[in-house]
């Protein structure tokens, strides 16, 4: 039991007229608040200003219910000039105030009290605490370092009409949470040993399947241990586990039933991944990284379990942006999908998507000689811009520009991931800053949330504006999550050509399918990294795109998902899919055919009319429900992912999309990224859950193939005449294995084709009998 504990100091809204008396005692023993001659009324009317104020708030602490302390907690941009301090959304400025002691004080009194309010100011969700003692007052400076504080520096502060040289210091939740005073917390909540035993057996399970899936991992039956059980050996270890494989080598494993043999019996994915570092061929060394990424996707799920709160059923009434937040799995097939190698602990809590935190983008000028902008159809920079910020924005953003000496019609504003701007900004292109060719230009008002593309933000404060998506250079999933602006250059024309062929093709219409067009792109190209010979993940670090979103273009009725929610299992392992079936009362055959025609349907429209092929995994659609069920889709990620396979003349600029492919190539786009990497993990799903066996689910697809072929006789096989969708097999395309083979980048972006990784042939579930 702790001092705090056996003290438990309270805290109250301060109350003027009953607590003047007590405060002004205080402060006439408390030289360094400059109120030692204040009388009770003018104590009680400077309390009453500070409860009147809506930028800060007073509050009397008590100890075993007798007042003991004062504290005020406010906005730190109230009081501390912004050129003294950059204050951020979640910031909270605080002054403490402590009885006198009396004749026999307490040991340890101040710090229990200390450690009462920095508990209660983190209790109001801030992220830092701010203070500005005296420099001269060495006591409370010791008391705030036994807190956490760190001091930024000494600045000159007027308050109360009087002036002070104050140590200006911070304390973050970890700050506090690591320092004495704060040591009664545990500072990493998330990794408990039964969460992370949970978070080890659901990525042991998955291993275990989707290794297997690609080939990779052989497990042999284990007949002694009855019927659908395992055996796999790795290294000094023997897994057993029970599981079905069903269409498409898809393992359905049973997680609880995976037992360890061996010297160590626990499971922990990471020891998996060594023993079987030479049959997966990881290259010793690129093991570390792999590892590295796989230990954060570990964090990243105990992280999820333990902020778990909303239910697949909860999720049925859920906004479009509480669905985004609360999907848990990331990519469905990849093991280390969560890697966000350069992510703090606090950077995951402010930026993950799975934490739902709202943040405020940094904005810099870019000198326009140095810089693009590429607008879509019907859209100029001035539409552009009121789009992209508020008048307020821009205004304020052109008289900073002027203050420091620029003209503003000389520079395109580029929104920055805070991460990025804190990281990359002050550091990598500290020579283009103190040029002038990049102007800091400070935060936006509109708060945005992350997507599941992590890159992405939705604004919160507009939600019919556009989407923003900005570079992050943190490693994840194979990749640096650069953007460039060589691609940006082109990226609004690509989506006004898909966008009018898609609108033009009542295919599409039928199907209810949309795309949501990236209207305008801004990069950076002035750095010095842009005058290497050879292109470099550092070109990739300063651009930027705006998307539609599709908020405004709804129906009555209508609701959004993301479609990784498809595929998504709560913390109690509930399916959302068959959350989703079960309320909309349709037969499951029915609900099945629904998505299918909004989401396969068009996909092959798209490839067999057009050539076209879109990445159209679940976090690049965002499905609209009607009754639970799927009336829609829309695209998105459209420009640097859509390919046109055929031979086709495009206009200049945008030709880069044109990747002539093989009939059998071709028809991949639809078995790979559809069949494979889509449906094949929502019909285990749907299995598992007893709401439709998966050889029913297959029978649906091929079903929705011979509508599509008898509506459409002549364009079966697609323009070149050699895709066949109803093949017997087709190449066994394989992710994990890219990933395995060069974590930092699983493949060459201008020639992906031939980066690919194959594992013979895939028996095709829907082939024609």
């Amino acid at each position: 039991m702790t001092l705090t504990t056996i003290l438990a100091p309270t805290l109250e809204p301060v109350d003027p007229a009953r607590d003047a008396a007590d405060v002004q005692a205080w402060l006439a023993a408390a030289p360094f608040w400059e109120m030692t001659d204040r009388t009770p009324d003018q104590v009680r009317a400077y309390l009453a200003s500070v409860v009147s104020d809506p930028a800060q708030s007073g509050w009397l602490g008590r100890v075993d219910g007798e007042p003991a302390f004062y504290v005020e907690t406010y906005a730190p941009a109230s009081l501390i000039p912004a050129d003294a301090f950059d204050a951020r959304p979640g910031d909270l400025g605080m002054h403490l105030l402590v009885a006198p002691p009396a004749a026999d004080p307490v040991p340890g009194f101040t710090s229990a009290v200390m450690a009462a309010v920095m508990r209660h100011c983190f209790a109001q969700g801030v992220d830092r605490v701010v203070v500005e003692p005296d420099a001269r007052n060495t006591a409370i400076l010791a008391k705030n370092a036994a807190a956490g504080f760190r001091v930024l520096g000494e600045i000159d502060l007027v308050t109360e009409g009087h002036a002070k040289r104050a140590a200006l210091s911070v304390c973050s939740r970890d700050d506090f949470a690591a320092s004495p005073l704060g040591g009664g917390e545990d500072p990493f909540p998330h990794l408990r040993p039964d969460l992370a035993e949970a978070a080890h057996r659901h990525l042991v399970a998955k291993a275990l399947s989707e290794l297997s899936h690609e080939r990779l991992l052989a497990p042999e039956p284990a007949a002694d241990l009855g019927d659908g059980w395992h055996r796999l050996t790795a290294g000094a270890s023997t897994y057993v586990f029970r599981a079905r494989v069903l269409p498409l080598e898809h393992w359905l494993l049973d997680a609880e039933s995976i037992r360890r043999e061996g010297a160590r019996t626990h499971l922990d994915v990471l020891e998996l991944v060594v023993e079987l570092q030479d049959v997966l061929g990881i290259p010793d060394a690129l093991l570390s990284t792999y590892l590295e990424e796989l230990a954060s996707t570990l964090a990243g799920a105990a992280a999820k379990r333990h902020g778990a709160a909303a239910t697949s059923a909860d999720l049925l009434d859920a906004s479009f942006q509480e669905v985004e937040a609360a999907m848990t799995e990331g990519h469905p097939g990849f093991l280390a999908n969560n890697g966000r190698i350069g992510f703090s602990l606090s950077d995951y809590r402010a930026y993950a998507p799975e934490t739902g935190a709202r943040t405020r983008l940094v904005w810099v000028a870019a000198a326009r000689e140095h810089a693009h902008l590429a607008l879509g159809e019907g859209l100029d920079e001035r539409s552009h811009l009121e789009a992209a910020l508020t008048p307020d924005e821009r205004r304020v953003f052109a008289e900073r520009l002027a203050d420091r000496g620029h003209d503003p019609d000389g520079f395109h504003f580029l929104p920055v991931h805070p991460w990025q701007a804190e990281h990359r900004l002050p550091i990598t292109f500290a020579a283009d800053v103190a040029r002038g060719d990049l102007v800091p230009l400070g935060r936006t008002a509109d708060e945005y949330q992350p997507q599941q593309s992590i890159r992405t933000f939705f604004n919160r404060t507009r939600p019919g504006a556009p989407y923003v998506k900005v570079a992050l250079a943190i490693q994840n999933m194979g990749f640096l999550r650069g953007l460039s602006p060589q691609y940006m250059r082109d990226t609004p024309a690509i989506n006004d050509w898909v966008a009018r062929l898609v609108a033009r093709d009542r295919g599409f219409a039928d199907a209810g399918f949309r795309v949501l067009r990236e209207r305008a792109a801004v990069g950076y190209t002035g750095d010095v990294y842009h005058a290497t010979r050879a292109t470099n993940p550092h070109r990739k670090m300063l651009a930027a795109l705006w998307r539609e979103s599709p908020v405004t273009l709804l129906a009555e009725g209508e609701r959004l998902v993301t479609m990784a929610s498809l595929l998504h299992r709560d913390h109690e392992g509930s399916a959302y899919a068959t959350a989703l079936v079960r309320a909309s009362g349709l037969a499951p055959s029915d609900w099945v055919r629904a998505y299918l025609r909004a989401y396969l349907r068009p996909l092959v429209h798209a490839l067999l009319a057009h050539d076209l092929a879109f990445m159209p995994h679940g976090e690049n659609l965002i499905l609209v429900l009607t009754d639970h069920a799927v009336s829609g889709a829309f695209m998105k990620d459209i420009g640097e992912e859509v390919a046109v396979l055929g031979a086709r003349a495009l206009p200049p600029g945008i030709d880069r999309i044109v990747h002539e492919t093989p009939g059998r190539e071709k028809a991949l786009a639809i078995f790979t990224d559809v069949f494979d990497g889509v449906l094949r993990h929502l019909s285990g799903i749907l299995d598992a859950d007893g709401v439709l066996p998966a050889d029913a689910f297959w029978r649906l697809v091929a079903e929705c193939l011979d509508g599509y072929e008898a509506e459409h006789p002549d364009g079966a096989l697609g323009l070149s005449g050699d895709v066949d969708l109803r093949a017997q097999a087709f190449a066994h395309s394989c992710l994990n294995r890219l990933q395995l083979r060069n974590t930092l980048q699983m493949v060459d972006i201008a020639n992906q084709s031939e980066s690919l990784l194959y594992a013979g042939e895939m028996p095709n579930p829907v082939a024609r009998v």
